[in-house]
């Protein structure tokens, strides 16, 4: 059983109960250390981002504090905003154990010389936001904050709310619609009435009036912190691959018996993850195939014994992503699956970059039209025209996500594919593909509420035909006015 360092196996009821299992000794390194050595300690432990582009985390604490303002401290966020469909691992490290996830913060904070850490989840993760206020309480009546403000941001259900520049704007009061600059070159407090223009200046001593950058890390990343401060960069990289050092928080739903959350040592095959958590598929079934939430090619069986690293998942023609792998068997239709990753991503796009939307609603469109064995070559053809176009300009990953996950399909089940488009198949059922809203009792709750929800992201109303971006004021957050 691989060690627990992220995921406690139960939950801790109190910031006690955190210090009594060892808590607070990284924050009292960290302070020990300094700046520098925080972040030393950080890039030599090996520490990559959980939240999925699993970029190493020293090298953007570097990056953020090579480049702070004369004369405004930065700020550090905490993406809380988990939507990714198939994962529910950051939700289930908040509720285990917050005051780990409020440490790695602080220590964050303590490097880049911040005074102010936000926490940034969604407005409907009630149980998690019950549980980071209270922790909240705890740790300030403890001390710990020491000069930091700690305060927590109720975001919306949007998928884009969590993208690092997406999740800024909402911390700064706009919609969730992504930048082209990074947030070490415009943090939360941007300049100017419009945050999204391609140019901006860097904050640094020459330029004392620019926004200074923010530190947006993932909730799985911040809570290795506190252990790699504690332990040290050895006992870090004690687990893992030299590339891929440390443990990984997995979720396993689809076509399994069971659906879970647990934590693994990193190269661990993801065939033992999914027997692990997930119990294997129902009798008489088969994996065909398994998806890292709508952000990566799907793996084929033939790969299972993939080890869960971001290099080797890669190299199999996949992606790690954020660990939440949605299990299909053979008697999964994967047409129906293209169709409801393509209308998730074709509704949660934003609309700032055209193709993105338009082409994504027409892929969506189409394979519905194939889904129902109602489509011919014109709307294959159609299909595959538009997925060459989505990606044209984009300035987030949604539409790329759109491309490889469809393209994906479309190259692995062709037969499958084909048969629709012949007609010699019934039309399969929708395949909800959505965010986790809960596991209960061994199963994934998913939000079909997301049946409602239109490409303008009004719920329940005829779409109007709009773009989000072109409906609301960017700089309010409210409907524009006519």
């Amino acid at each position: 059983m691989t060690e627990q360092r992220v995921l406690a196996p139960s939950p801790l009821a109190s910031l006690g109960d955190h210090l009594a299992a060892g808590g607070g000794r990284g924050l009292d390194a960290a302070r020990k250390l300094g700046p520098l050595g925080i972040i030393d300690h950080v890039e030599a432990a090996g520490l990559r981002g959980r939240g999925g582009a699993g970029f190493p985390t020293g090298r953007k604490w570097r990056t953020v504090g090579e480049n702070l303002s004369a004369v405004v401290p930065p700020t550090v966020v905490v993406n809380a905003a988990e939507g990714e469909p198939g994962t529910f691992k950051d939700r289930a490290i908040l509720r285990a154990n917050p005051y780990q996830v409020l440490e790695g913060a602080l220590v964050a904070a303590t490097a880049v010389g911040a005074d102010r850490v936000v926490l940034a989840l969604k407005a409907s993760f009630t149980t998690e936001l019950a549980r980071v206020r209270d922790a909240i309480l705890e740790v300030r009546a403890a001390g710990w904050t020491d000069g930091i403000d700690l305060a927590v941001v109720e975001g919306p259900s949007h998928y884009l709310y969590g993208e690092e520049t997406a999740l800024l704007e909402v911390v700064a009061g706009r919609q969730p619609f992504p930048r082209i600059a990074p947030p070490f070159r415009q943090g939360v407090d941007v300049v100017g009435d419009i945050s999204t223009v391609a140019e901006v200046t860097m904050a640094g001593p020459a330029n004392p009036t620019a926004a200074p950058p923010t530190l947006v890390n993932n909730v799985e990343t911040l809570a290795n912190v506190p252990g790699i401060l504690a332990e040290g960069p050895d006992w870090y990289r004690s687990l893992g691959t030299p590339e891929s050092p440390g443990t990984i928080v997995c979720t396993v739903t689809g076509r399994t018996r069971r659906h879970g959350v647990a934590e693994f040592a990193m190269g661990t095959p993801l065939r033992q993850v999914i027997e692990e958590v997930g119990g294997g598929t129902d009798p008489g079934e088969r994996v065909v195939a398994v998806m890292s939430g709508v952000a990566n090619p799907l793996l084929p069986a033939s790969l299972l014994d993939t080890p869960v690293t971001y290099e080797a998942m890669q190299d199999a023609g996949s992606g790690l992503g954020s660990a939440g792998f949605i299990v299909f068997d053979d008697a999964t239709d994967l047409v129906a699956v293209a169709h409801g990753v393509s209308r998730f991503l074709a509704v949660e796009s934003c609309g700032q970059c055209t193709p993105c939307k338009q082409d994504g609603r027409t892929i969506a469109e189409r394979l519905d039209r194939i889904r129902q064995s109602e489509a011919d070559e014109h709307d294959l053809a159609e299909v595959e025209d538009r997925l060459t176009s989505v990606i044209v300009g984009a300035r987030c990953y949604l539409a790329n996500q759109h491309q490889l996950v469809v393209e994906s399909i479309l190259r692995l089940f062709a037969d499958q594919v084909a048969a629709h488009v012949a007609g010699g198949v019934a039309s399969a059922e929708v395949e909800l593909i959505a965010p986790i809203v809960d596991l209960r009792d061994g199963r994934a709750v998913l939000d079909e509420g997301h049946f409602d929800k239109q490409a303008d992201w009004n719920v329940g109303e005829a779409d109007s035909g709009q773009a989000p971006a072109d409906r609301m004021d960017q700089r309010r957050g409210d409907p524009a006015e006519a």
